[in-house]
């Protein structure tokens, strides 16, 4: 998240010299040379720079795009070979839409001109009481260094050593999950990380977003089928319109196939998706969700996964980042074992 193995000072001076022909002490009044920040893509240091204070200076591992890109050479290969295995599996078609849509997607965090880009964004349109994002300074930034505004707060791990009173931990998590909310059906755009290392925590619950590297846009006709099938889900299972509304909703994604009738899928799919469905909706279960009693995602079992694979279509191209941004908030308010007002009833309703 924020501790990994940091580039030697060679490294980072060659970055900057490619990036802007100078060294970063040329560019900076201060520059740290040891990163105080360090994760897989890239590190962290401080610096001082007039007219703005201190200011964090994000620079990114060189060679990581090629690395990105044989990685993802590599999976495929992977892939290919354990189609030929007893491995549940979906389609060649279905595979090769979502390994481009994660390399797209990977491709995307390396360029932190895109990244300033929605920083800026979001910093114009999400904010919300209780969260604070950073703006970058686009004089001192470049494809491969970002610089942005230095943003105070410990992360996670450390904040929750201070021990912090439950009501605090209350307070940050009801700000997340508000802040997400916003973002997923209101804004219909959403930060798609985040994990623990991209969260700052302030000793007054304030929580401090970071890395827009990755971030999807959510149209409203994928928010509107999410938001059905979800509310269907919530449900009594004795409702006869509940699997209707949930297939009808899937099959407008473009998930399921529209030749499935609503007999086969309750016999058949609903039973396989019944675990991922309730681990999905279980904070909407409750006006005042307790995450310290979150249950972890299920693993589903082979022979459901097989019946996955037979039923589905295609994956959309949003759903792969909605996925890992709604697993990541729920690790992330587990964490913190937060208390949540998650007024479903508000939640999900859609925005155009």
């Amino acid at each position: 998240h924020h501790q990994a193995p940091p580039l030697n000072r060679a490294l980072v001076g060659r970055v900057f010299r490619q990036a802007f022909g100078q060294e970063p002490e040329a560019l900076f009044d201060q520059f740290e040379p040891t990163a105080f920040a360090a994760a897989s893509l890239g590190q962290v240091h401080r610096a001082q720079l007039a007219g703005h204070g201190m200011v964090a200076v994000k620079v990114q591992s060189p060679g990581i795009a090629a690395t990105i890109a044989s990685d993802m050479q590599l999976m495929r290969a992977a892939l290919r070979a354990l189609a030929h295995t007893d491995m549940p599996l979906p389609t060649d078609a279905v595979l090769d839409s979502v390994m481009t849509e994660i390399e797209a997607t990977l491709l995307r965090e390396v360029d932190y001109l895109q990244e300033a880009e929605q920083m800026q964004w979001f910093a114009q349109h999400a904010a919300r009481p209780g969260v604070v994002m950073a703006q970058p300074l686009l004089s001192h930034t470049r494809a491969q260094v970002l610089t942005q505004q230095f943003l105070p707060g410990q992360p996670l791990q450390a904040w929750l050593a201070t021990q912090p009173p439950q009501a605090l931990r209350d307070q940050a998590g009801q700000h997340l999950w508000d802040w997400f909310m916003h973002c997923i059906f209101v804004l219909g755009q959403v930060h798609a990380d985040p994990h623990p290392g991209n969260f700052l925590f302030a000793p007054d619950g304030t929580v401090g977003v970071l890395d827009f590297g990755c971030t999807r846009a959510l149209p409203s006709a994928f928010r509107a089928q999410v938001v059905q099938a979800w509310s269907a889900l919530l449900r009594a299972p004795t409702d006869p319109t509940r699997n209707a509304q949930v297939l009808q909703a899937y099959q407008a994604l473009g998930l399921l196939r529209k030749d499935l009738t609503v007999q086969a899928y309750t016999t058949e799919l609903a039973p396989a998706l019944a675990e991922m469905q309730a681990w999905q909706i279980e904070p909407f279960t409750q006006p005042v969700f307790d995450f310290g009693t979150k249950t972890p995602p299920p693993i589903t079992p082979s022979q459901h996964q097989r019946v996955l694979g037979q039923h589905l279509a295609q994956i959309p191209g949003e759903m792969p980042a909605f996925e890992r941004m709604w697993m990541g908030l729920m690790h992330l308010l587990t964490r913190l074992g937060a208390r949540v007002h998650t007024r479903a009833h508000k939640a999900l309703a859609v925005h155009p």
